[in-house]
């Protein structure tokens, strides 16, 4: 199940100075505001992200350095605010000033070769920060470059195409959108097949603001960084589930709730050992926050946006209820919480944000996930085919360690598909989790095997 935590694979990378590609043709000059949704201090952050390529010897004499700088300042044209610089205005709003400066662009050569990385493929990454520098003061959110990006050829053939995006400015989705029209650009096409649209004011709040929702994401229950996880010794270690984990662990439900997505199990399994390994007192409030696309289901939003969409509501519990009840428990807490977002939900957090201040999600007890799934970061060609690894180059995102996940698309070395999902806890806790992970899942096993040994006696939910 623990499928890394730490890698000996030291590798070295050449790079050339750090420069900014600015847009292929004249863009407008102007200020456009981003949205309330889009400007809150819990996406106030740089979210890294990186692609894996295996040579292909229909692309071989072109240079993806050069494909892919020339495909980005073409694409800069439609996406043209990405080339500016953020502002802040009265009341924390934030604004995008279309400069045409450009993006940070870096080309590099490393000493290594895909096989090196073996099956490694997946976050942590080895010597991430020599696959996308850290460019000295250009990672503040306000008057820096929006979006870094690092093209590394290796010595296979193969190369690697990082990003560092504000993310106040997109999503995952809006992100993907993004690249995939520099993709289609580096392929020849004249122009994205899905033209970007801004319109962030579809996402600002009513005048006057008036929230109308409860919104336990945004709780004050303490200092942000004051939360009970010690970010003393963080350990990395992603988990691979396959389909044989999936199923195991959805046959331990009751029948009313076998029917939940992949999404609400795998989030109430990894919730419930994460909660237990951290060892929270039993009344200790904690959430579970699951960020909800606004895309699906929401009539307001127009093809191609290409901004935050997104909600963050917060399945709300103590850690004793969670840790002793069974795992449907966690699962019905989950299921409820997502149906709450609505567009009057959406509204009203926007709202909030302006009466609040543009407050962070409550971080104390929290644990949030992200289903990047489904966005199609393992879909974007270049020209030389599909990446081999599409998605985020760090196990957690934001300003907090540990607090935040993903779920990722992922094929093992038997060709398994299944999702990987990468941690970041406290050492202690990390080997607390990794026992109680193994643990349950035995014991699973062993409650199926004496099911079918019963002729198809129900099968208790244990986990």
């Amino acid at each position: 199940m623990a499928i890394s935590s730490t890698s000996t694979l030291v590798f070295k990378v050449q790079r050339c100075k750090p420069e900014l590609v600015v847009p292929a043709k004249p863009t407008p000059y102007g200020y456009k505001q981003l949205s309330d949704i889009d400007d809150q201090e819990s996406l106030r952050f740089q979210l890294p992200l990186i692609h894996f390529y295996q040579h292909n010897p229909i692309m071989e004499g072109r240079d993806p350095v050069k494909v892919l700088k020339q495909a980005i300042a073409e694409t800069l044209v439609f996406y043209y605010p990405f080339a500016g610089r953020l502002g802040e205005g009265p009341g924390r709003k934030l604004f995008v000033e279309c400069t045409g400066e450009g993006i940070l662009f870096i080309e590099a050569d490393a000493d290594v070769t895909l096989k090196h990385f073996d099956d490694a493929l997946h976050p942590p990454f080895p010597c991430m920060d020599e696959l996308l520098y850290d460019v000295p003061n250009s990672n503040e959110i306000l008057n820096c470059p929006l979006l870094l990006i690092q093209v590394t050829r290796l010595k296979c053939g193969g190369f690697t195409f990082a990003i560092r995006l504000n993310h106040t400015t997109s999503d995952g989705f809006g992100f993907v959108q993004f690249i995939t029209a520099i993709a289609e650009m580096a392929r020849g096409a004249p122009t994205p097949s899905v033209l970007p649209v801004w319109q962030r004011s579809l996402l600002n709040a009513s005048d006057p603001p008036m929230f109308t929702c409860f919104h336990h994401e945004y709780n004050p229950v303490g200092d942000i960084k004051g939360t009970t996880i010690s970010l003393n010794d963080m350990v990395h270690v992603s988990f691979f589930f396959g389909p044989s984990e999936i199923s195991t662990i959805r046959k331990t439900l009751p029948t009313h709730l076998r029917h939940c997505s992949t999404f609400e199990l795998l989030s109430a399994f990894v919730w419930r050992l994460r909660t237990t390994a951290l060892q929270f007192s039993p009344k200790k409030e904690v959430r579970f926050l699951c960020v909800v696309n606004l895309r699906l289901g929401f009539n307001s939003l127009p093809s191609g946006y290409y901004g935050n969409a997104l909600a963050f509501p917060a399945a709300l519990t103590t850690a004793g209820k969670l840790c002793q009840n069974p795992l449907g428990y966690a699962v019905e807490l989950i299921k409820k919480v997502k149906t709450q977002v609505t567009e009057e939900y959406v509204k009203s957090v926007a709202d909030l944000m302006i009466i609040k201040g543009r407050p962070h999600f409550t971080a104390v007890g929290s644990y949030v996930v992200s289903d990047l799934t489904k966005i199609g970061l393992e879909e974007v060609d270049f020209g030389w085919g599909n990446p081999i690894y599409g998605g985020p180059a760090t196990g957690g995102a934001g300003v907090i360690p540990g607090l935040k996940s993903f779920f990722i698309s992922f094929k093992n070395k038997k060709g398994e598909k299944g999702i990987v999902v990468p941690l970041c806890l406290p050492a202690t806790a990390m080997e607390r989790f990794v026992v109680e992970l193994e643990d349950v899942l035995l014991k699973a096993k062993q409650l199926l095997c004496e099911t079918q040994n019963h002729n198809g006696t129900t099968i208790p939910s244990a986990l």
